[in-house]
Parts: structure tokens; C-alpha cells; sequence
């Protein structure tokens, strides 16, 4: 297909046609892209069970290859869009789906844990950028009007579909075929998308595009990667050893070093005087929410339906649709509330909407830990809350802001979350371990003094519900014990929801009383969704 080479400004009546058949192919190869950046969030963690086994990686692996993907775009978030400013945002978009279909190749091809983790995060890194660009792309192509809305909503919608169908897709791709094609079939898309995104997409550059922040980047990367480093790590080597206490403080020192750069920087990533801005820090709160409980506990309930319960994938992932439909269905009532009763109101509502889901889902384990059933209620509850929740946050992370700091509010927002999920993806794996160890040294008869309880639970949490260590109580029978992994398994799930609950009610508190002082004037009417 032919397409016209002249900017907008430059197309006359006879170009018309051939303009508009351009922005369709940008308008397919966005929403391509972002299908691909949902995906890639919610299907892996519906696998992460088969990766245990195929791999032979242990708990804290699972847990860094979601972490390695997260960590990597809050690395590349804030750095892209300068760099799309300054070599051009077209460049950088099929750049960014080159190196994303390249690392997709890499991941299926990875026969060990760490191998995996190392190509999750060159697709984490490219993803981010990816993200970055393609809301670049269609603020570009899509410029004003009733056109630019449509487009928004279009690639919003294939974006929530891609989280939503995620672990149901990734279950039914291992039940159908093998794991790697969870990863595989990211590089066939990014072929697709490129033969878009080459004649669709037009250029466009800033003149007057900022300086890279590299101090920013590489102290903040290294603040998060040292505190996730430091709650996974922490149980083995020693919360209060001397490598414990020696990664804690270089990871503050370098969160320090971080507030310093940007206070200095002339052009720095972060503008903290947007923390003034009472709707803008209330709503970024919503964001955390989220991610304090709904976003992180999703890397762990697949393994909660198939180790804990007994389904098989594909059921596990019909499940999962439970959590993850309700976020496709409600945000066009969350973003009418807001309109409504104001985002001051709907925000902290929606928070607690989630919370309330955690609880539902506590008391449901509790009452039947052997059916899904008990469960799914606080998981559709959850999603709801979640669903009414994030709209609302985007539009007054973005409307509280001035114009020329839209982007800079909305790239905070981002980095939020990114920086959140991968704390509290590490903090939940900690719970969990702790949860069913607790529950193990109650429910076992007197063991041996060199037993090490987190080993097993570690084992246990990935579904080896009859460990090694097990061999230390020979009068329990091989189902017995297994039984008694399943119920420890549950109660440190128990744990988990718990936290989930507690977290986001507080900082639901929290969000409302910053709200409170302050009076949301301008919300956009224009959503732009976002992953997290």
C-alpha cells in the first residue's frame, strides 16, 4: 500500500484519502503494540508454575522474572521520551518493537532461570519504551477533535483487553502448544506491527527537547533495584547482616543521591514541586494503591489455584478472569462517578472497593480453602474496585497539572507504579514464604534444630508440596504431609490478602485526606489508559 510521505500541514484535498488509510495503519500498529504490553504483564504469571518446573527455578527466580520485566521499564520510562523528543518519535517507536520482538525471541529460547531473567528485562526495557512512544505516536497523529478521542479509546481498550485475556491466553498457549510460545508469539505481532508502523506512522521530533537525565536514571534504578534486592534476598543472607544492612544502605544512599540530582538538574526527570498540587498527590496515592494489592497479587494467584487448590492451568486461567474482566468493565463507571462526585470522592471509593475484595477473598479462603468458589466473589469485588479506580487516577494525575507539565505528572504516575508493583511483587513473595513457614512450624511435630523453615516454605510456595526436607518426618505419610503443605500454602496466601486489604484501605485513608484539603477543578475528559 502506497502511502503519502507529506505532513499534515502540508496534504491538500486530493491527499485526504491516503492520509486518513496512514493514520489507520498508526492506529493498528499503536493499539498492536500496546496488545503486545498487556500481554506480556498478565499472561507470564499464569505460566509461572510451568516455568518451576521446565526451569528449575526456585521461588525467588519466579519472582525475578515478573521484577526484572517492571524494574527495567521504570528504568527506560522517563529517559524514552526524551529521546523520542530529540531523534523522533517514529524512530524510537519501531526501534523500541524491534528490541521487543528481539528479547520475545530471546525468553523462549532461555533454557535456565536466569538466562529468562536477563532477556525479561532487555523486554521490560523495550516495552517501557515502547509504552512511552506509542502514546507519543497517537498524540501526534491524532492531534484534536473527535478522531483523537476514538483513537484513545481504541488502543485503551485493546490495551485492557491484552490484560484482562492475558492469563487466560498464556494458560490456554502452555495447555495447547509449550511456554515458549507465551513469548513466541510477541515476535510474530512485532513483524506484524512493524509493516503498520513503517508507512503508517509519521514522523515528528521537539527542537527544543530537554538533555538526557542520566543521574536521575541510573540512581533511582539503582534505589529500586537495591530494595527489591534486599526484601527477596533479605531471609537468606540476613535482614541484619552485615550484606543485609550493607544493600539497605546503599540502596537509601542511593535514593538520596537520586532526590539531589533532581534537585539539581536543570532538566531533571522528576519535578517535585508537582507534589504541592494536593489532586495530583491524592490520586498518585491511587495509583500506589493498586499496586500495593490488586497488580502484585496477580503474579500469585495462579499459583494459589493450581498448588493450593489443584486446577489445572487452563482452568486456573478461566479463574483468573474473574479478577481481570471486572477492570474492562467498570472503568466507564468510574470515570461517570468521577464526573459526578468528583475523582476526590470515586478515587479513595475505589480503593476501598478493592480492599473490601481482599477481605471477601480472606474470609473465603478461610470458610472453603478446597474450591476456587469461596474465593472468586473478593476477586470480582477486587477487579471492580480496580476497574472504577484507575481511570479516575489517570485523568487527575494528567488535568491537575499544568499543561507544560502534563507529561512530566503523567511520567511520575508511571514510574509510580512500575516502582510500586516491583516493591510489592518482592514484599508479597516475603509474605508468602513467611505465611506458610509459620504455619508449618505449628502443624509439624518437633523437627530437627538444623531445619531451615523458609527453605521449605520456599519450596512449597512453587508447588513442591512434599520437599526434600519432608524426609525429616518419616511417620507422615507421603499424602499426609502434602496435605499439610496445601493447608500452609493456603495460610501464607492468607497472609497475602491480608496485607493487600490493610495496604490500600490506608492508603485509600490516606488519599482522601490529601484530597480533602483541595478541590478537583480539572479532570480530562480524554482518558489515556495506562497498564498499571
Amino acid at each position: 500500500m502506497q502511502v503519502c510521505d507529506l505532513e499534515p500541514q502540508a496534504t491538500t484535498k486530493q491527499c485526504l484519502p491516503c492520509d486518513a488509510r496512514r493514520n489507520i495503519l498508526a492506529l493498528f500498529a499503536v493499539c498492536l503494540a500496546a496488545m503486545m504490553f498487556g500481554l506480556e504483564i498478565s499472561s507470564v504469571p499464569a505460566i509461572l508454575p510451568t516455568l518451576e518446573g521446565v526451569l528449575h527455578a526456585d521461588f525467588k527466580q519466579m519472582q525475578w522474572i515478573m521484577n526484572a520485566y517492571t524494574i527495567a521499564c521504570t528504568t527506560v520510562l522517563m529517559a524514552t521520551g526524551t529521546l523520542a523528543d530529540r531523534f523522533g518519535r517514529k524512530r524510537m517507536f519501531i526501534v523500541s518493537i524491534v528490541l521487543f520482538g528481539i528479547a520475545s525471541l530471546w525468553c523462549g529460547l532461555a533454557s535456565s532461570a536466569p538466562v529468562l531473567i536477563a532477556s525479561r528485562f532487555l523486554q521490560g526495557a523495550s516495552g517501557g519504551a515502547m509504552l512511552i512512544c506509542l502514546v507519543a505516536v497517537l498524540s501526534h497523529q491524532f492531534p484534536q477533535g473527535a478522531e483523537r478521542a476514538r483513537a484513545f479509546s481504541a488502543w485503551g481498550i485493546i490495551l485492557g483487553i491484552g490484560l484482562g485475556f492475558g492469563p487466560l491466553i498464556g494458560s490456554a498457549i502452555v495447555a495447547l502448544s509449550s511456554w515458549q510460545w507465551v513469548f513466541w508469539v510477541h515476535v510474530l505481532i512485532s513483524i506484524v506491527t512493524l509493516v503498520l508502523a513503517v508507512p503508517g506512522v509519521r514522523e515528528s521530533r521537539d527542537p527544543h527537547a530537554s538533555k538526557l537525565d542520566v543521574a536521575g536514571m541510573v540512581t533511582l534504578s539503582g534505589a529500586v533495584f537495591g530494595f527489591v534486592s534486599f526484601i527477596t534476598q533479605g531471609a537468606d543472607i540476613g535482614f541484619t547482616s552485615r550484606s543485609g544492612i550493607a544493600i539497605f544502605v546503599a540502596s537509601t544512599a542511593s535514593l538520596v543521591a537520586f532526590f539531589v540530582a533532581e534537585m539539581r538538574s536543570a532538566h531533571p526527570m522528576f519535578d517535585f514541586s508537582v507534589f504541592r498540587i494536593r489532586n495530583f498527590s491524592g490520586a498518585l496515592l491511587g495509583s500506589v494503591g493498586m499496586n500495593f494489592s490488586f497488580w502484585p497479587f496477580i503474579i500469585y494467584l495462579p499459583i494459589y489455584f493450581q498448588h493450593a487448590l489443584g486446577a489445572s492451568p487452563m482452568v486456573a486461567g478461566l479463574f483468573l478472569l474473574a479478577y481481570t474482566l471486572p477492570t474492562l468493565v467498570f472503568p466507564p463507571i468510574g470515570e461517570r462517578l468521577a464526573l459526578r462526585y468528583s475523582p476526590a470522592i470515586v478515587i479513595p471509593a475505589g480503593l476501598f472497593t478493592i480492599g473490601l475484595g481482599f477481605f471477601l477473598m480472606r474470609v473465603g479462603s478461610a470458610f472453603d480453602h478446597t474450591s476456587a468458589l469461596a474465593i472468586l466473589p473478593g476477586c470480582f469485588v477486587a477487579g471492580a474496585g480496580l476497574g472504577i479506580t484507575n481511570t479516575p487516577v489517570t485523568n487527575t494525575t494528567t488535568g491537575s497539572a499544568s499543561g507544560t507539565r502534563a507529561g512530566m505528572a503523567s511520567g511520575i504516575d508511571m514510574s509510580a507504579r512500575m516502582i510500586t508493583l516491583a516493591i510489592n511483587i518482592a514484599m508479597m513473595g516475603l509474605l508468602l514464604v513467611k505465611g506458610v513457614a509459620h504455619r508449618l512450624q505449628d502443624a509439624l511435630p518437633a523437627a530437627p534444630l538444623d531445619i531451615s523453615w523458609d527453605a521449605m516454605a520456599n519450596r512449597i510456595a512453587i508447588g513442591d508440596l512434599h520437599p526434600a526436607a519432608a524426609a525429616q518426618w518419616p511417620a507422615l505419610s507421603s499424602d499426609g504431609f502434602a496435605a499439610i503443605s496445601r493447608g500452609a500454602l493456603v495460610h501464607g496466601f492468607e497472609w497475602l490478602m491480608l496485607y493487600g486489604g490493610i495496604a490500600v484501605c490506608t492508603l485509600a485513608v490516606v488519599s482522601y485526606l490529601i484530597f480533602s484539603g483541595g478541590k478537583v477543578t480539572h479532570v480530562k475528559r480524554e482518558t489515556i489508559a495506562d497498564p498499571r
